[in-house]
């Protein structure tokens, strides 16, 4: 490694957000070296000798890069986007309302159920294709193995050796993810901290708690609990072609297991339970190896049993287990939401004269704020964490809602385009069609209702907020600009009309809300599947809408599910190969893989894990060198930033500084973790760094915004005391007409990282100034020799 230099007393760490960037970009200079650090995740300074190495006021500047370590390799990033439904799943978990004092409990439990349908309707997918479609309703059809030799050697061979060969399909998916699922996250083990008392934040413990030992007992109960719906699936059908002792008995010992997995994921406390619970560690090991153990078994008592197969319609069992799962799901979706519900309203029982900065500005009345300022606290969160929008703590049903209607609709999908392949010859031979369950054909109509009345409200609350936004935004630039020539008035539209687009943020949450009400209400009708009644018929009978546009609007239900996952597979591509893409689809990631998995083991695993212990390590050893170090965060480094403050001791705070611009910590995080990231969490951050703390916005910034208040330059915090000094507002652009020398104005910046703003470097000279002067306090810090 370069060996470090510099002997500047302060040094300013910069941490990017999720654009992705280099390290010279970052920096903003052309030439830098490693200084710490790995290829993932490491710490970077301008090379010596150019004469713009040091930064402003003559700080060392050094950036950390960690845009690696939520991603990694080509081939990783595209298996994890595919798993998209079981990272919202656990980031749902982090959602909860409950705060300190609530528990929670309740809804843990139901989230870990749900996490548990996902990986079931997971190994039910591969069942689908490889033993209803293939396996019973293809093989035995010598016009559907015609021209497939890839299948034609099963052909003739007894049922239950067939069921048992393709059921290796279903086992190998469900090892492939136990493989994902066990292999990322040992890339971060070297970067375990042990938990300490550091504050009494939740926040605080991101990269201190050691997940490893509830993801492994996670992921055993979820292997064991895949494994065993494989067994009761193909002793489903091999009862119903006539029991034995030995298939009930099998039948049995694996609900046993998959009731075994569900009671210890009830038992949340025991999940949770410190690495030295041994106990519990051999209870989900021994279920894991139950579940291996009797799927082995149940594949060779199929495959040898004596008994003749009625090989009939469709896999006996099948469609009845997708239907009870699908309704289980929506069962555990409305005891989620009541919990949700119930504990919002206790939160604000318990607080009722809390007064949020949405809803009372810190004692002073919006009639004496600006009329800007106010459209802002309206807009903003309040001061309990809960946010202003209709999730309001409710985010935890609403994500789940999403995870589980993807999911279905991916399964759905998956075992639809399989049945279309094996029937392309179908209506030419003047066969049959292999159709697949009709509970599939729901959840397509389903998520085809959800996508249309999502598109539909978008632009009906696109068109309704427009005016609203638009006279807010052509006020704010009224005021911004009450000099620009009339030349400039096609460039005051156009920033006007940014301003407008980035306050449409807060109302998605309502299209959000939309959708997982509509797959809620829909996912019971996959029942309908079990009574034979299509979702054609149903709407024929019901609207009197002809069965032919209904199964046309399927069609392109199933199209509209296909492009999703090109988008998927698309994006996961130029997410890691280009850095301008990777910012739109990057929020969603890196947001999603911040939390630790405590829901699903399978989801990405949490980069913070290694992130935040690895900036505390620096950070303390920076500041035991004698230098002081102003920290800057540009949108989701920010957050890193604010957790990693939260760990450090005091006598490290002490030398700390804190720059934050584009920050969606209360914007964001506020409403959606309000049980970790709250008013009482951002004044902690304050504290412990002396109130040396800047917060760059701008009205342009569809993500980051103001912390404590909104206020405008000239005009008086709406916070007072210390917290009201920390947000500036920046007007974006500087100016609407081109500078001396330039033909076109200055760019809107938006949620783009400002390194190079004039505006950013004084932020910093005044806060390197601030820890300058603490160091020449009487009793202040001295520079270590």
């Amino acid at each position: 490694m370069t060996r470090q230099t510099g002997t500047s007393d302060v040094v300013e760490l910069r941490v990017h957000g999720v654009s992705g960037a280099g390290a010279e970009q970052v920096l903003d200079r052309p030439h830098s070296r490693q200084v710490a650090g790995d290829g993932s995740g490491g710490f970077y300074r301008p090379r010596d000798g150019y004469p713009d190495s040091p930064g402003p006021a003559g700080v060392t500047l050094e950036a950390y890069r960690w845009s690696d370590l939520p991603s990694g390799t080509t081939i990783r990033t595209l298996s994890l986007v595919f798993l998209l439904p079981f990272m919202l799943c656990n980031v749902a978990i982090w959602m909860r309302p409950a705060r300190r004092g609530t528990s929670g409990t309740g809804l843990k439990a139901v989230c870990r159920l749900l996490a548990l349908t996902l990986t079931m309707l997971y190994v039910l997918a591969a069942m689908g294709v490889a033993l209803d479609l293939i396996a019973w309703r293809c093989i035995p059809n010598p016009h559907c193995l015609a021209g497939r030799p890839w299948l034609s050697w099963l052909g003739g061979r007894p049922p239950g050796l067939i069921l048992s060969v393709l059921a290796l399909l279903p086992a190998a998916a469900l090892g492939l993810v136990w493989r994902l699922g066990a292999r990322p996250g040992r890339n971060f083990d070297a970067f375990s901290a042990p938990t300490t008392s550091s504050g009494p934040h939740q926040l605080s413990a991101v990269g201190q708690w050691d997940s490893a030992p509830v993801v492994g007992r996670l992921r055993s109960l979820h292997v064991a609990a895949g494994f065993a719906t494989l067994s009761i699936g193909l002793l489903a059908a091999r009862i119903d072609s006539g029991a034995s002792v030995l298939s009930v008995t099998l039948a049995v010992l694996s609900g046993l297991v998959l009731f075994g997995c569900v009671a210890l994921l009830c038992a949340h406390p025991w999940i949770d339970a410190p690495e030295a619970s041994r106990i519990v560690d051999r209870l989900c090991g021994g279920l894991r190896t139950a579940g291996c153990v009797l799927t082995v078994l149940v594949l060779v008592a199929v495959a040898v049993e004596p008994r003749p197969w009625r090989v009939e319609g469709g896999l006996p069992g099948y469609g009845l287990t997708v239907g009870l799962l699908v309704l289980s799901q929506a069962v555990l979706l409305s005891v989620l939401g009541a919990v949700a519900f119930a504990c919002r309203g206790h939160l604000r029982r318990a607080a009722p004269g809390s007064g949020g900065l949405a809803s009372g500005s810190g004692g002073l009345d919006d009639a004496g704020l600006d009329g800007l300022e106010s459209d802002e606290l309206r807009r903003g969160p309040g001061r309990d964490g809960l946010g202003a929008g209709p999730l309001q703590g409710m985010g935890a049903p609403v994500i789940v809602a999403t995870a589980t209607g993807l999911a279905l609709a991916f399964s759905a999908e998956l075992v639809y385009r399989v049945a279309d392949l094996l029937n392309r010859r179908a209506a030419a031979d003047g066969e049959r069609a292999i159709g697949p369950p009709l509970g599939y054909k729901w959840v397509i109509f389903v998520f085809l209702v959800a996508t249309a009345t999502v598109l539909v409200g978008a632009v009906v609350l696109t068109l309704a907020s427009r005016r609203a936004r638009m006279r807010t935004a052509r006020a704010t630039v009224a005021r911004d600009y009450p000099d620009a020539p009339p030349a400039a008035q096609c460039r005051l539209h156009q920033v006007a009309r940014a301003i407008a687009k980035a306050h449409f943020t807060e109302r998605l949450e309502i299209l959000a809300v939309v959708y997982a009400c509509v797959v809620g209400a829909g996912m019971p009708t996959s029942l309908l599947g079990m009574l034979e009644l299509s979702p054609s018929e149903a709407v024929q009978r019901l609207t009197g809408i002809p069965a032919e546009a209904t199964e046309f609007g399927i069609q392109a239900g199933s199209f509209a599910i296909a492009a999703v996952l090109v988008g998927l597979f698309v994006g996961g591509i130029f997410a890691y190969r280009t850095a301008e893409f990777r910012r739109y689809v990057g929020v969603l990631w890196d947001l999603g893989t911040f939390w630790p998995r405590a829901a699903h083991p399978f989801a990405p695993p949490c980069y913070a894990e290694r992130a935040v212990p690895e900036l505390s390590r620096r950070i303390t050893y920076l500041t035991e060198q004698g230098h002081g170090v102003l920290l800057t965060g540009h949108s989701h480094g920010s957050v890193l930033l604010a957790a990693t403050v939260l760990q450090l001791p005091p006598q490290v705070c002490g030398r700390l500084a804190l720059l934050t611009y584009g920050s969606p910590l209360r914007r964001l995080y506020t409403r959606l973790f309000p049980s970790y990231v709250d008013e009482e969490v951002l004044r902690e951050v304050g504290k412990r760094v002396n109130w040396r703390w800047v917060n760059l916005w701008r009205d342009t910034d569809p993500i980051g915004g103001w912390v404590f208040s909104p206020h405008r330059p000239g005009r008086q915090p709406v916070m007072p005391g210390p917290p009201g000094t920390v947000d500036r507002r920046l007007r974006d652009p500087w100016d609407v007409v081109p500078p001396p020398g330039d033909s076109v104005p200055p760019s809107i910046i938006g949620h783009w990282p400002g390194e190079s703003d004039p505006r950013f470097e004084a932020a910093v000279v005044e806060l390197a100034g601030r820890l300058r002067a603490r160091r020449r306090e009487p009793g202040g810090p001295r520079k270590s020799g």
